[in-house]
């Protein structure tokens, strides 16, 4: 058993985990309730991958980064639930990462900069996790989500957030990408929000980001 984990990549065999919250999850802002199967991000990034990749779509609603939502039923720390989940689906050849939406309502971070911090805590966690059987850390991608946008209403996005502060995102995103050794995407260069919430994305947006990664994905695992 130990020989096929330390030996995986002669199998050709790719795992990644998509850790992220609703806009992974497939929250759907125009029908309700969540995207069919076929149109979320993950499950078109599978598709296109190929038999050998296998993608494990890890999204819940409401999730942050690292930070505590005592408003909710249920724990959203996403820094908290990463050791378990980094547990769980190993071994992993990658984990891609996109949060930081839910941390930029007022009530979880006054500033930007809880989700910069945040995303270096994560980083730090998958890397430094205690993996098992000669497993080595996965490789990481960092996905900036797309910018919110005004409602059809004219009202703001969705939970008091605020569009300026989604454009900020993507460049302090990159710039821990590139101190960190990680991969980087922003997702805003192919999704929009839906102007039902300015936060979510309908299918068609939802798929875009699942094929817009996979020639950067397929090329970080080559």
């Amino acid at each position: 058993m130990n020989v096929f984990v330390r030996n995986k990549d002669k199998y050709m065999s790719k795992t990644i985990m998509a850790f992220g919250d609703s806009l992974t999850w497939g929250t759907n802002p125009v029908a309700g309730g969540r995207h069919d199967y076929h149109d979320r991000w993950p499950s078109v990034l599978e598709a296109g991958l190929g038999a050998t990749h296998r993608v494990v779509a890890e999204g819940l609603g409401g999730r942050t980064s690292a930070f505590d939502d005592r408003t909710a039923a249920f724990d959203r720390n996403g820094a908290r639930a990463l050791p378990m989940l980094l547990a769980t689906h190993s071994p992993l050849d990658l984990v891609i990462i996109m949060l930081g939406a839910n941390d930029l309502k007022p009530y979880i971070s006054p500033t930007v900069d809880g989700a910069f911090a945040g995303m270096s805590r994560l980083i730090e966690i998958v890397r430094c996790f205690p993996y098992n059987w000669g497993m080595t850390p996965p490789k990481i991608m960092i996905v900036s989500p797309p910018h919110f946008c005004m409602r059809s209403d004219n009202q703001g996005p969705q939970s008091g957030r605020i569009v300026e502060h989604s454009h900020l995102l993507a460049s302090g995103y990159r710039a821990i990408a590139e101190a960190q050794n990680c991969a980087f995407f922003d997702a805003a260069q192919v999704a929009k929000a839906s102007d039902v919430d300015g936060v979510h994305l309908d299918a068609a947006n939802t798929r875009a980001i699942g094929a817009a990664l996979i020639e950067p994905v397929r090329k970080l695992l080559a």
